[in-house]
């Protein structure tokens, strides 16, 4: 199986950027697609972007379409997620994690393996 840890997270600025990371281990980073999601307080997990094992797919939730962009370099077993114009609502612990399907999948029941999460606060 796969370990996932996640960093970058932090606090910014409205209108700032973040860049997310997300190292695995264990087992090849290509073995998976993947999927970045996020919990605000008091708030549901929610899906925020997918990409297929291969990167050649991605899909974004409404909310951070154009603001936000996911990858991946499998030769580094590592994610990404690539935060510009952040608002407020963004605000929310985001986890990364793994789904064995390798396709896009927006859905938390395929994904296998999450991370631990990281904190990220976007101040207005």
């Amino acid at each position: 199986q796969v370990q996932l840890v996640e960093s970058g997270g932090g606090l910014v600025q409205a209108g700032g950027s973040l860049r997310l990371s997300c190292a695995a281990s264990g087992r090849a980073l290509s073995n998976y697609a993947m999927g970045w999601f996020r919990q605000a307080p008091g708030k549901e997990r929610e899906f925020v972007a997918t990409i297929s094992w291969n990167g050649m797919s991605t899909y974004y939730a409404y909310s951070v379409k154009g603001r936000f962009t996911i990858s991946r370099d499998n030769a580094k077993n590592m994610l990404y997620l690539q935060m510009n114009n952040l608002k407020p609502e963004d605000t929310a612990v985001y986890y990364c994690a793994g789904s064995a399907g390798l396709v896009v999948t927006d859905l938390e029941k395929d994904y296998d393996y999450w991370g631990q999460g990281t904190q990220v606060m976007v101040s207005s």
